[in-house]
C-alpha cells in the first residue's frame, strides 16, 4: 500500500488565493450600495393665511389636511406641510419664507394676498411680495413647482381695485410658468351655509370644497412629479448596476494574493 508522501520539514502550506473572497466582498458591497433606498415623501408647502390655517375649524378638516388624505388615497409620495398663519399678508409671507425653506420643498402652494385686498393695500406692493416669494423659493429649489391660489375681493373696494386684484394671480402665474387655481373660494364665497358667521372663513363643509378646488389643479402636478421621480430612480439604478464589479472579471493577483479588477465585458 502506498504511503502518503510527507511534506518536507519547513515547507509552507500552499496559499489559498484570497482573490475570489475579496471579489465576493467587493461585489456584495457594490450590490448593497446599489440597493434603492426608500424615497422620502416630497414636501408640499402650503404658505397662506387663515384660509390655509383653517381658522375656526379642526386643523384636520382644513383643506391642506384634506389634501393629504387625497394624496394617501391616490398612493402618491408627498407630505403636506401647513404653513398657514391667520392674518398673514403677502409681506408677512415674504418675511417667513426663508425660514420655511430650510426644509426641502418640491411644491409650493401659495395662498396669500386676500388680507392685502381687505386692507386696501397698494397692489403693486402685493404683486412684488408674491413675486419675491416665488423668486426666493426657486432660488433655493430651482426644480420646485409653484401653484398659485387665485383670490378675489368684495366689490365695495371699487371696480378698478377689484379688477386689478382679480387679474393679479393669472398674470403672476403666466409670468412665472406657475399652475393657477383660478379662485380658491369658488363654490364657497357668498354662500352663508358654507361659511362661518363672519361670512369670510369656510366651515368644514366649505373646506371640503376648497380641497376639491385645489386638488383639481394639484393632482396632475403631483402625478407628473412622481412619474419623473420614478424615471430618475430607474436611471440611477441602471447606472449603479453598470458600475457593479462582475465576478467573472476579477482575478487574484499571484504576488499579492488579492483581487484586482482586470476589465469589463
Amino acid at each position: 500500500m502506498a504511503m502518503p508522501t510527507a511534506r518536507p520539514a519547513g515547507a509552507s502550506r500552499p496559499r489559498r488565493s484570497a482573490g475570489w473572497t475579496v471579489a465576493a466582498v467587493v461585489c456584495c458591497s457594490a450590490l448593497a450600495m446599489a440597493a434603492p433606498l426608500a424615497a422620502e415623501p416630497g414636501v408640499i408647502l402650503f404658505l397662506g393665511d387663515s384660509l390655509t390655517a383653517g381658522l375656526g375649524v379642526d386643523p384636520d378638516l382644513a383643506f391642506p389636511a384634506l389634501i393629504q388624505r387625497q394624496i394617501e388615497a391616490a398612493g402618491l409620495q408627498f407630505r403636506a406641510v401647513n404653513a398657514g398663519n391667520s392674518g398673514e399678508t403677502s409681506a408677512g409671507g415674504l418675511r417667513r419664507v426663508q425660514w420655511l425653506l430650510r426644509q426641502p420643498v418640491e411644491i409650493l402652494v401659495l395662498e396669500l394676498g386676500a388680507n392685502d385686498g381687505l386692507r386696501g393695500t397698494d397692489l403693486a406692493s402685493t404683486r412684488a411680495n408674491l413675486q419675491a416669494i416665488i423668486d426666493a423659493t426657486r432660488a433655493r429649489y430651482p426644480d420646485v413647482e409653484i401653484v398659485l391660489a387665485g383670490m378675489q375681493v368684495p366689490p365695495n373696494l371699487g371696480p378698478e381695485y377689484t379688477r386689478v386684484f382679480r387679474s393679479l394671480y393669472p398674470e403672476l402665474a403666466e409670468a412665472n410658468d406657475a399652475h393657477l387655481i383660478p379662485f380658491l373660494l369658488a363654490g364657497v364665497a357668498g354662500r352663508p351655509e358654507l361659511n362661518q358667521p363672519d361670512g369670510i372663513h369656510p366651515t368644514a363643509e366649505g373646506h371640503a370644497i376648497l380641497a376639491a378646488n385645489v386638488w383639481s389643479v394639484l393632482e396632475p402636478v403631483l402625478r407628473a412629479r412622481q412619474a419623473r421621480r420614478a424615471n430618475d430612480s430607474v436611471s440611477g439604478d441602471l447606472r449603479a448596476r453598470d458600475n457593479l464589479v462582475e465576478p467573472a472579471l476579477v482575478k487574484a493577483h499571484p504576488a499579492l494574493g488579492a483581487a484586482v479588477v482586470v476589465g469589463r465585458a
